[in-house]
C-alpha cells in the first residue's frame, strides 16, 4: 500500500453513555460522520461503548462481537483506519483493549498494560504483557492506553514509532498531569502523540474534561480540543518529523534498557 507522507487524524472527542453500547455507537457514528470523508485515521476514546468500568452490568462482548463489526463497517464505509478501547471478553478474561481496524478489514489491537489499581481496574481486567508497534502505510504507530502515559520506559521510543496514540477516559481533577505528560512523551521520544479524552459525568459521577490533543515532536500543539463534545482533524507529515530527527538527532543518544514481563 502507497505510503502516507501525510496523515489526516480526525479526534472523536465524546460524551459518552453509562453502561449503553448500542446507544454509544449510534452517537459515535454520528461523530464520525460529522467528521467527513478524507480522514486516514479516527480516534474514539477508550472503553467507548460503556464508559471506564461500566461493563459490569453489560453482556460479555468478544472479537466476534457487534462492537468490533461496527467499527470494521465505519472503517470502510470512510475509507479509513477507525481506532479506540473497548471491554472485550478472552478465554482468560476481560481485557481492556484498543482496537485498530483498517478499511480492508484486517483488524490488530493492545490490551491495556499498565491497569488503574486506584479506580480497582486491575480488580476487573487483564493486563496486556506486549508492547506493540504497528506499520501503517509507512508510518510507525505506537498505541497506549489512558494510565499506560504515565509510564515513560513502557513508552519509551526504540527508535522504532512515529506516532504515539493514546485513548483515555481521564478526569478532570488530574487534567494538568494528562496536559504535561502527553507533551512530555512527545518531547522525549520525538515523536507525534495524538490522544483522545471523552468529556461528560460518567455513573460515578466523576466528570471528565477532554483536552483531546495532537502534539509535534517539539511538543507544539498541533490540534487541542477543550471541555465540550468536538469533532476537529489535523494533518501530521512524515517529513517534518524526520527534519526535527536529523536536525535534533536525541534518540541516539538514549540509554539502553529492558522491561520485566
Amino acid at each position: 500500500m502507497e505510503t502516507l507522507e501525510s496523515m489526516r487524524i480526525g479526534l472523536i472527542q465524546a460524551e459518552l453513555s453509562w453502561r449503553e453500547p448500542l446507544a454509544n455507537r449510534e452517537h459515535l457514528q454520528e461523530l464520525l460522520l460529522r467528521a467527513g470523508p478524507g480522514l486516514d485515521v479516527a480516534i474514539l476514546p477508550e472503553t467507548f461503548t460503556t464508559g471506564f468500568l461500566g461493563d459490569e452490568s453489560t453482556s460479555e462482548e468478544g472479537m466476534d462481537g457487534p462492537t468490533l463489526a461496527w467499527m470494521a463497517e465505519m472503517a470502510q464505509r470512510l475509507d479509513c483506519v477507525v481506532t479506540g478501547s473497548a471491554v472485550i471478553a478472552t478465554p482468560a478474561g476481560r481485557r481492556n483493549r484498543l482496537l485498530w481496524v483498517e478499511p480492508t478489514g484486517e483488524v490488530r489491537y493492545y490490551d491495556k498494560r499498565h491497569l488503574f489499581g486506584y479506580g480497582g481496574e486491575n480488580e476487573r481486567y487483564l493486563a496486556g504483557k506486549e508492547r506493540v508497534v504497528w506499520d501503517y502505510r509507512g508510518w510507525r504507530v505506537c498505541p497506549q492506553i489512558c494510565y499506560d502515559i504515565r509510564f515513560p520506559v513502557w513508552c519509551r521510543n526504540r527508535s522504532d514509532y512515529d506516532l504515539l496514540l493514546v485513548v483515555a477516559n481521564w478526569p478532570e481533577p488530574r487534567v494538568a498531569a494528562w496536559n504535561t505528560l502527553l507533551c512530555a512523551r512527545a518531547i522525549e521520544n520525538q515523536s507525534f502523540v495524538a490522544a483522545v479524552n471523552r468529556v461528560g459525568l460518567d455513573g460515578f459521577k466523576k466528570r471528565y474534561p477532554g483536552r483531546s490533543v495532537v502534539h509535534g515532536p517539539l511538543g507544539d500543539t498541533l490540534l487541542l480540543l477543550e471541555g465540550e463534545e468536538a469533532v476537529e482533524q489535523v494533518t501530521i507529515r512524515l517529513t517534518d518529523l524526520q527534519g526535527v530527527r536529523r536536525k535534533l538527532p536525541f534518540l541516539a543518544d538514549a540509554d539502553a534498557f529492558t522491561l520485566e514481563s
